[in-house]
């Protein structure tokens, strides 16, 4: 879809999730999204290094640095956000745009300090919007933590922050020695009673998590008084969840992708652009 764009004003563009854990980046057009590529956010990468990497995805997916017109990013890693901003001014030709920074988001924004909500959060919160027609939506969100985002109309009212699955196994395994690693799958889609420690920790943290997700969109459904709020979740492990609790309305796993193509186009498709100039 994104191949051989020869004038940069129609080419692609990058899009880019900065976690606390990975990097995730894909090429998207208006057509659509390219394939997820995911990279560690770590403390030992370089401009150059970031750089490298990059132009090596886009020449996998045939595309020429000089053809992306746009890198567009949602970070709440702010040591990679300068590092990013070098790589795209040193190996390519076009500007790093941060979501929602250099690009405004169109959601009112309802936190007591709009400042402190995170950007993926607020791009959750846009990009359900932008998806689903429902007054009322959370958007739950598995990634190193677990948020729950509650938009109603066109407004971003906030939400919840949780411990995220893996930050929780991660806590469990450096304080007990003797607990073995465990997979995260599941081999019914009901509770059962461990019969080994590897078994009770799979069905105790996936079913824990089922009924927190359960618990708490109920509780937000009835303090936004709204007992069809759409619920819209995305992350790690999502599919999972949805497999052992039925509260999940809706799997989005590339929402964050979809929202930061969604505010870019919406003002910078090249049908805008000429009718702008």
């Amino acid at each position: 879809m994104m191949h051989g764009a020869k004038n940069p004003s129609a080419g692609p563009v990058l899009l880019f999730d900065v976690g606390n854990t990975n990097v995730k980046l894909c090429l998207a057009d208006e057509n659509g999204l390219g394939r997820t590529y995911s990279l560690p956010s770590t403390n030992r990468e370089t401009a150059d290094s970031l750089g490298l990497t990059i132009a090596g995805i886009c020449a996998r997916e045939g595309v020429a640095e000089g053809a992306v017109r746009a890198w567009v990013l949602s970070s709440v890693v702010p040591p990679l956000n300068g590092l990013l901003k070098a790589a795209c001014g040193s190996y390519f030709t076009c500007p790093a745009l941060f979501v929602p920074g250099d690009i405004v988001l169109p959601l009112e924004n309802r936190y007591a300090r709009p400042q402190e909500v995170g950007a993926d959060r607020l791009l959750g919160g846009f990009a359900a919007r932008k998806l689903f027609d429902d007054p009322t939506l959370i958007v739950v969100d598995f990634g190193t933590a677990t948020t729950f985002d509650c938009v109603q109309g066109n407004a971003y009212l906030g939400g919840l922050i949780c411990p995220g699955v893996l930050s929780s196994v991660t806590a469990l395994g450096t304080q007990t020695a003797k607990l073995p690693q465990i997979s995260l799958e599941l081999d019914s889609d009901d509770l059962d009673i461990g019969t080994s420690t590897r078994q009770s920790l799979n069905h105790g943290v996936l079913f824990g998590f089922a009924s927190m997700l359960e618990g708490l969109t109920a509780r937000l459904k009835k303090r936004l008084n709204d007992p069809h709020a759409r619920v819209v979740a995305t992350g790690g492990f999502a599919r999972q969840l949805a497999a052992i609790t039925d509260c999940i309305d809706d799997l989005a796993p590339d929402l964050l992708m979809q929202g930061l193509a969604a505010a870019y186009f919406q003002k910078h498709s090249p049908d805008t652009s000429r009718e702008q100039s």
